[in-house]
């Protein structure tokens, strides 16, 4: 089965407020194996508009992706996203 992954492009209005999303997305990550592969870091622009904070994460298929972002913890985190930062999140199926 195909792995999914979340690609996030995020430019963060409110660090201190953005913290309170990172905690309460915690869970809803782990309980859907969530694996970081990239969470901010240098980054190059090299076709068009950018944002500050590139993501990427993969889970173990791209049921368990839609699955956390659907869930009533990353909609409660999303809600505390929307609030400090603008962005888009992408769901992908793996190869």
């Amino acid at each position: 089965m195909p792995k999914g992954y979340w690609i996030a492009r995020v430019d963060v209005r409110d660090p201190e407020g953005y913290k309170d999303y990172v905690a309460t997305a915690k869970p809803a990550f782990e309980r859907f194996g969530a694996n970081f592969l990239a969470r901010g870091g240098a980054h190059e622009k090299v076709e068009g508009p950018g944002r500050a904070r590139n993501v990427i994460i993969e889970f173990p298929s791209f049921d368990a992706a839609r699955d956390c972002y659907n869930s009533k913890e990353y909609q409660a985190a999303k809600a505390i996203r929307q609030q400090f930062a603008d962005g888009e999140i992408v769901l992908v199926e793996g190869a």
